[in-house]
């Protein structure tokens, strides 16, 4: 796959996933009907299947999300299930837990998980050595890590969020929600504390900010670093949403179809799937949910990467409220809103409400609410009807080019297809025929009939017409034709698709470490077996068997509170705070902060309180 380049696009369901596809997606993952990162995104496996025959038309993939932490009892069960998705033509799975490593699995690639934490040389070299075709890289990384990484492992396929929702915390080193209500990220029940307000105390108890979103990031944008990352090595460029819908879906998939298709060509590269999407709209990531966007830590640390005020969408800023009139909103502004927009403000509590827009009476708006807006107030608009319409409404379908060509051939007619692949296949239509009475009319007939394509995943972009003398045909014999041709040229490609390899490698290569605490996730004897035969002597058991994580760190994070607010040592902009720092949440409970200012990292600690 290193000449070709994937756009992997998330699926809800099974209507995300098709719509995903017909706008240009190489890829699509969908979480599998358990053991899926994402609990509440599980599909049927009927759904699953539906979605690989769809696919498998434009040589798509389908991976399926198997990726939590497993107990013993759900080790053999998650085995059979991945039998189960191989058996019904999934391209990959993706999963985190390596004491399915030690089962007899399909020959199916294996998907690392960001759950694993893929973040240095040594663990992706550990991941390429063990069988793993692929690893999902950890959010946090540079252009440069990414680059020594794919020094360190040349053949491991290397993918990276390119867009969406980021953790604060490492993926799969965060124990906050189980900590704190015993819901594990790491089997699939993240309740994200996260984006929960706190208050941010000193040593002494003061606050230093209060009921704001202290943990809450922006969302990842890195539509202007895609050549940077294709030059360092990414090979699949990967959307977050498994809870996004099928607007969101499309929009998004469509964006970085267009950059990349663009940006491809240029150098030397190409996309790992066929046929070319055709869409109604103009794709506009602004439109559909953010937090406000970030590149992160890809070109180094950003002076603000957090959404303090809300973890909820606020959309593009209309203008300022300038008076209200008869229950109505003149507010100064050059973009008009429409009936069935939403907007939203903060109120005098700072706390962002929301309401829809009734009516547009020239520059007066009229809420369906309009409770709590005072002049002055900023009014943004977090939800464009107009556009989130057009984008529903939108016809969306996906054409793979194939050239025609109609020959003589003895005792008949040939019809030969060959498509943007190279794939080729054709049909025969036995005579004799007649000479045309009027030829012009014939042959005018044979390019309208044959350059149809209906309903298929074809769409002719040449008819080559080879004949010695212009024959008539009936319509019916004409579409005859052209339908067994496509038919048989879909029969051709489902042969000629390539299917990836895969599978556990049965070796004992050695784990970059000897010593493992319960940030090794190690939750079942399978996982323990494989840990020991590769070298790792002291394993403590993973945080949801059971662990007190009182004291103990429950998130480590690159993004740094001391930096977010203007108190980074490095800058001494702002006199600092009296450390120990705190977070109090809304029920009271208490989490110190800790600074590694050497790796520019912060770490939370449960306080040890009963």
């Amino acid at each position: 796959m290193m000449n070709q380049v994937e756009l992997l696009a998330p699926a809800k369901d099974l209507s995300c996933g098709l719509a995903a596809i017909d706008c240009g997606a190489d890829a699509v993952y969908i979480g599998a009907p358990r053991f899926g990162a994402r609990e509440s995104a599980g599909n049927a496996l009927d759904d699953i299947a539906a979605l690989a025959r769809y696919a498998r038309k434009y040589w798509a993939r389908v991976y399926a999300a198997v990726n939590t932490l497993l107990c013993d009892e759900e080790i053999p069960l998650a085995r059979q299930l991945i039998w189960e998705l191989y058996d019904l033509g999934v391209d990959g799975v993706i999963i985190q837990d390596v004491g399915l490593l030690e089962c007899d699995l399909p020959p199916l690639p294996l998907i690392a998980s960001t759950q694993m934490h893929n973040a240095t040389p040594e663990k992706a070299a550990f991941l390429e050595a063990a069988g793993f075709q692929r690893i999902i890289l950890a959010r946090e990384l540079s252009l440069e890590q990414i680059k020594e990484i794919r020094q360190a492992a040349p053949h491991i396929e290397l993918e990276f969020f390119i867009h969406g929702a980021l953790c604060v915390g490492y993926s799969g080193q965060c124990y906050l929600s189980y900590a704190l209500g015993g819901r594990s990220g790491n089997r699939g029940q993240c309740a994200q504390p996260c984006r929960k307000s706190y208050t941010l105390v000193d040593g002494q108890g003061a606050a230093i900010e209060s009921g704001r979103h202290l943990l809450s990031l922006r969302d990842l944008n890195l539509s202007g670093s895609l050549r940077q990352l294709l030059e360092v090595g990414v090979r699949s460029f990967k959307i977050e949403g498994r809870l996004k819908d099928e607007t969101y879906v499309a929009n998004i998939v469509s964006h970085y179809r267009l950059l990349l298709d663009e940006l491809l060509p240029e150098m030397g590269l190409r996309k790992s799937s066929s046929g070319k999407s055709r869409i109604e709209f103009t794709p506009d990531p602004d439109k559909t949910f953010h937090r406000g966007y970030t590149s992160y830590f890809l070109h180094g640390p950003q002076p603000s990467i957090g959404s303090l005020d809300t973890p909820k969408m606020m959309g593009a800023p209309i203008g300022r409220v300038i008076s209200i009139k008869n229950g109505g909103l003149v507010i100064d502004s050059k973009i008009p809103l429409h009936p069935g927009d939403g907007i939203c403000f903060f109120d005098l509590q700072h706390r962002l409400c929301g309401d829809g827009v009734n009516a547009v009476q020239g520059r007066r708006v009229v809420l369906n609410k309009g409770n709590g807006i005072a002049a002055g107030t900023m009014i943004y608009r977090n939800h464009d009807h107009e556009f989130l319409t057009r984008v529903k409404k939108s016809r969306k379908d996906r054409r793979i080019a194939v050239a025609l060509t109609l020959r003589d051939a003895p005792d008949g007619l040939r019809l030969s297809a060959n498509d943007e692949d190279g794939v080729a296949a054709e049909s025969f239509l036995p005579g004799p025929f007649e000479v045309a009475k009027n030829p012009e009319k014939a042959l005018d007939d044979i390019r309208r009939q044959l350059e149809k394509s209906g309903d298929t995943e074809f769409a002719c972009s040449s008819l080559n017409i080879q004949l010695n003398r212009i024959v008539f045909m009936p319509i019916s014999l004409l579409n005859r034709l052209r339908r067994e041709a496509l038919a048989n040229l879909a029969a051709a490609r489902l042969a000629a698709r390539c299917q990836p390899a895969g599978g556990v490698q049965k070796n004992i290569v050695p784990y970059p470490e000897t010593e493992m605490n319960f940030q090794g996730n190690v939750l079942n004897l399978y996982a323990v077996k494989f840990y020991r035969r590769r070298g790792v002597t002291q394993i403590e058991p993973a945080a949801e068997s059971g662990l007190d994580l009182r004291g103990r760190k429950v998130m480590t994070t690159r993004y740094c509170l001391k930096r977010e607010l203007g108190f980074c040592p490095e800058k001494k902009n702002t006199p600092p705070p009296i450390e120990p720092l705190a977070l109090i949440d809304e029920q009271g409970r208490k989490l110190v902060l800790q600074f590694n200012c050497k790796e520019c990292e912060m770490e939370i600690i449960l306080e040890n309180k009963a």
